[in-house]
């Protein structure tokens, strides 16, 4: 087990120190879009993201869940490596930690482990942060106006499904630094379903003494991935929103039940929708259910001998439609 100290950092309000990263940072903006567009915002944000010090405590909210507070560091070393930690603070805790691209995992009753990835797998979508321009296919991006979040000038980018077949989201990046400080999903009726709320935020010259506490070679090795033989794709799925795409396709056993089943991810970048697929029992064939789970959508629906489940944040229309055009092709 790595020793990591790890100091617990209380922000007692909101401050940003000038300094040369800051003026790093805006140089790296990519010049390709005009400096008064959505887009030229977010690529602000990615940049800030990647190349500042900085230390953020934030809080996510979702309906009928505690408020769940996370503490974000980042860093780059003088060798010009990336660091990062995100530690959850409630409860028995989980933390990541990623030192350019490995990141180890240190959760209750599981070994830790460490695997290949350039990016931590938190409550903000990677894809948001570190290529924006990505999910331009399915979304649009609007400068709506300026306003003050926690304390800070902030400027506020709407996203908009283009087809309207997805929920929206507002944004309000750090006028100064470019950093994501709200970020709330709202349903095609404008309501809110889920918020994150940055409550600290500090950006330094030098990067965070919590990671030269951390020792490098006790953090766990590599975890080796068995590879699997690629398996011929036994569904086709006829209907995804514009920009969603299949990123992943493999068989999972379910905890409760141990079968096996047949697994899809649908993703735009922004949003990940699960599909799991498996024969109906003893051939009875079982009753269509639509619930939510926090801020999914939860579906199920029988495809012939087979059904279907889909799990995600997307409307229950868009659910629908993706679950009855999927096809059994093998």
């Amino acid at each position: 087990m790595p020793i990591l100290v790890l100091g617990l950092w209380l922000p007692h309000g909101l401050s940003a120190q000038t300094n040369n990263q800051d003026e790093a940072s805006e140089s790296t903006v990519q010049t390709s879009y005009p400096s008064d567009t959505a887009e030229a915002w977010l690529v602000k944000m990615a940049s800030a993201v990647k190349t500042l010090n900085f230390n953020i405590s934030f809080i996510v909210l979702k309906p009928g869940v505690d408020s769940q507070p996370y503490l974000w560091r980042h860093a780059v070393n003088e060798d010009g490596i990336e660091m990062e930690q995100l530690n959850l603070l409630n409860g028995p805790g989980r933390e990541m930690v990623r030192i350019g691209d490995k990141v180890s995992y240190f959760e209750p009753n599981v070994p830790p482990y460490t695997l290949q990835s350039t990016t931590i797998n938190g409550p903000f979508p990677s894809e948001l942060f570190y290529h924006p321009d990505k999910l331009q296919e399915g979304y649009e991006f609007v400068l709506v106006g300026r306003s003050r979040v926690s304390g800070r000038a902030a400027q506020q980018i709407r996203v908009i499904s283009k087809d309207q077949t997805r929920f929206g989201f507002n944004l309000w990046l750090d006028q100064e630094s470019g950093l994501l400080l709200k970020m709330n999903m709202i349903n095609l009726e404008g309501q809110l379903l889920e918020q994150i709320q940055v409550t600290g935020l500090e950006v330094n010259q030098q990067p965070d003494p919590f990671f030269s506490r951390i020792a490098l070679p006790m953090l766990p090795d590599v975890l080796v991935m068995q590879s699997t033989p690629e398996m011929a794709p036994r569904w086709q799925i006829n209907y995804l929103p514009i920009g969603m795409y299949v990123a992943k396709q493999d068989t999972h056993r379910l905890p409760l039940t141990s079968e096996l089943v047949d697994y899809l991810l649908v993703s735009d970048g922004l949003v990940d929708v699960s599909i799991y697929l498996q024969p109906q029992n003893n051939g009875k064939a079982n009753q269509d259910l639509l619930g939510r789970h926090e801020s999914n959508t939860i579906l199920t629906r029988q495809l012939g001998d087979f059904s279907a489940t889909v799990v995600g944040k997307v409307p229950p229309a868009t659910a629908d439609a993706i679950v009855k055009s999927i096809q059994f092709i093998q």
